[in-house]
């Protein structure tokens, strides 16, 4: 009888638990041909560099914005062939979950589903620039996730263990 109670306490709380894209937006768009038209006589590989950053917005209880920064950078040896950035924002509403779900919910699920929108904008970018299309690839946001999580746990161990060598060198 107390399993039953269980079960329906958790289906009830995953029915409350809900996640819904309110607003799907571009916030800014920037692509720069800094050595053109020079660029498009010279020859070799374009190197790739993709970066991307995000930032969350609390808007109101349960609402928040959430931009994903897609820049992209193209080298031809030395010089920048192109340089395009995309910030694709979303507004989200997250109801039903704790705060470490939440947590995850805005750097995981919210930034997945806003890299294709942004990815379409930069290959749309590169193509109208004179370039071949850019195809990005799919990107693993619960990896990224896990890997910047036990990054901050590293570097917060590390300051804890200089925090204590450091009161051992104070009272010596």
């Amino acid at each position: 009888m107390a399993e039953e109670q269980n079960q329906e306490t958790a289906t009830e709380e995953q029915q409350q638990a809900q996640f819904q894209l309110q607003k799907l937006y571009v916030k800014d768009v920037s692509f720069e041909l800094p050595n053109a038209p020079q660029i498009f006589q010279d020859d070799g590989q374009v190197e790739i560099k993709m970066n991307l950053a995000q930032r969350v917005e609390n808007l109101a209880e349960n609402v928040h914005e959430v931009i994903l920064t897609v820049t992209v950078t193209a080298s031809l040896g030395e010089k920048t062939a192109y340089l395009a950035e995309v910030q694709q924002a979303g507004i989200f509403s997250i109801v039903g979950l704790d705060e470490q779900a939440r947590h995850v919910a805005l750097n995981t699920l919210c930034p997945h589903t806003l890299f294709p929108y942004a990815r379409r904008s930069i290959t749309d970018l590169v193509a109208d620039g004179g370039f071949p299309p850019l195809v990005l690839q799919p990107i693993n946001f619960d990896q990224v996730y896990a890997q910047r999580m036990q990054e901050a746990q590293a570097q917060a161990k590390a300051k804890a263990n200089v925090s204590e060598d450091m009161e051992v060198q104070g009272n010596a």
